[in-house]
């Protein structure tokens, strides 16, 4: 009994022990959640805060005492709802950006991942090596290339400097680069061609590196403003958000932070949205689930 007593107490305290662990972890997560989203809530607590409230007090209020959506309204009905016609040029910008991302970079990652030429591994070495370039030292003879090709004040222009990246290359070659040689084997044995092979072998079982890319991709052009701000005019047509933004802060809005927020929330909400939509594809895929080691 004495041993049986022993052992249950022991088992007892190392359950204890790991419940603790999971506990003291789950704390420690929570508390770092919260201060990564303070910022978004603060932002939200200021959009829909009414005239008379003041922004800045401290301690923040985050609950305003008299909540309103008018601020939202606003920022869509102002400038004969400019606000949706820039809404409009991001989600056009950053879905051609993405698709183009996705064609061109796994393109090109598939023969450096499964071919064999001469030369193949200096071509990588010199695509990833581009990557610790600075936008800022390229963009000068990009904004030349651009203006010379007739491309500024263009949808094209905004979205053509950014159609494949070094990094892209490089995410979708070491995915294609996991893909088991069986399946490309069965294919060929079946009289699959090389774009047949990348369409319906390598795409399909990489799908977590292309969705991976395609968030990466869709935030950045999102979200990019140094670019627009140099192709583009003030007042075009094919403003997007960051750009319009800016201009609210500097234009009619200076000043009134609870319109300023509301305009950010509503240029947020689409990327939390399409991450929300997508986040479920980025899991591992069963691409040896069919071939027997």
């Amino acid at each position: 009994m004495d041993a049986k007593s022993g052992s249950y107490k022991e088992r007892n305290r190392k359950f204890n022990w790991q419940q603790a662990k999971v506990l003291v972890t789950y704390v420690l997560l929570g508390a770092i959640a919260l201060v990564m989203l303070f910022p978004l809530v603060w932002l939200f607590s200021t959009a829909i805060k009414s005239p008379g409230e003041n922004v800045f007090q401290f301690p923040p209020q985050l609950l305003p005492a008299k909540p309103t959506w008018e601020n939202f309204v606003t920022i869509w009905q102002d400038d004969n709802q400019a606000f949706s016609r820039y809404l409009l040029n991001s989600i056009l910008v950053a879905a051609l950006t993405v698709g183009l991302n996705l064609l061109f970079c796994s393109l090109a990652a598939y023969p450096l991942a499964r071919l064999n030429f001469k030369g193949r591994e200096a071509i990588f070495a010199l695509i990833v090596s581009t990557i610790v370039i600075p936008f800022q030292i390229v963009m000068i003879p990009l904004y030349i290339l651009t203006v010379q090709m007739g491309l500024r004040n263009t949808y094209l222009g905004l979205i053509l400097p950014a159609i494949a990246s070094a990094f892209g290359i490089f995410l979708l070659r070491q995915a294609f680069q996991g893909v088991p040689k069986e399946l490309e084997e069965a294919a060929r044995m079946d009289g699959c061609s090389e774009l047949g092979l990348w369409w319906h072998v390598m795409l399909p079982a990489t799908r977590p590196a292309l969705v991976t890319l395609a968030i990466f991709v869709f935030i950045g052009s999102w979200n990019d403003l140094l670019w627009p701000l140099i192709v583009l005019d003030p007042g075009s047509p094919y403003e997007t958000l960051p750009f319009a933004i800016v201009r609210l802060t500097d234009g009619p809005y200076a000043g009134i932070w609870r319109l300023i927020a509301a305009s950010s929330i509503m240029s947020i909400a689409p990327v939390l949205l399409a991450f929300l939509l997508v986040q479920r594809y980025i899991v591992p895929t069963d691409t040896g689930s069919g071939v027997k080691g």
